[in-house]
C-alpha cells in the first residue's frame, strides 16, 4: 500500500504518482504528484507537467473553479492522457498553478480504492 504524505501534508493525505501523456504526439512524463481527493468534483492538472509535454493550455475557456471555502478561481482546460492504477484516462482536464495535482471523482469514481486512514495508507482494491 503507498503510504499517505506527510510532508507536504498536516495532516497526512493520500498522495500518488501518475503519468501524463500528450495525446498528438505521444511524449509522456512521469512522477507527477496527484493528491486522492474524493472531495474534488474533477481532477487538476498541475501547469509546470504541460512543458515537458511540449503543452499548453487552452486559454479561450475558462473554468470557474469553487473552493471549500466558497472562494472561486478561473482555470484553463487542457486535452490529455492520464495514466493512473495502469488505466488511462482520456479528455479534459483543468489546469492549476500548483505543484501537487488533484485526482478527483471523474477519475476516482473508476476505480475501487481503500483508504486505510488508521495505517496512512491507500490501494487498489482489486477483483479476482
Amino acid at each position: 500500500m503507498p503510504p499517505y504524505d506527510a510532508n507536504q501534508f498536516d495532516p497526512p493525505a493520500p498522495l500518488t504518482r501518475v503519468t501524463l501523456r500528450n495525446p498528438k504526439n505521444g511524449s509522456a512524463t512521469s512522477d507527477i504528484p496527484m493528491l486522492l481527493d474524493t472531495g474534488a468534483d474533477v481532477s487538476l492538472i498541475p501547469h509546470a507537467a504541460l512543458s515537458a509535454l511540449d503543452l499548453s493550455a487552452s486559454q479561450d475557456r475558462l473554468y470557474e473553479l469553487v473552493s471549500f471555502d466558497g472562494s472561486t478561481s478561473y482555470t484553463p482546460v487542457v486535452q490529455i492522457e492520464l495514466v493512473f492504477c495502469n488505466r488511462t484516462f482520456r479528455g479534459q482536464f483543468l489546469v492549476i498553478d500548483q505543484v501537487c495535482g488533484i485526482l478527483g471523482r471523474n477519475v476516482l469514481n473508476s476505480l475501487s480504492l481503500v483508504f486505510d486512514g488508521p495505517n496512512l495508507a491507500w490501494d487498489e482494491k482489486r477483483t479476482a
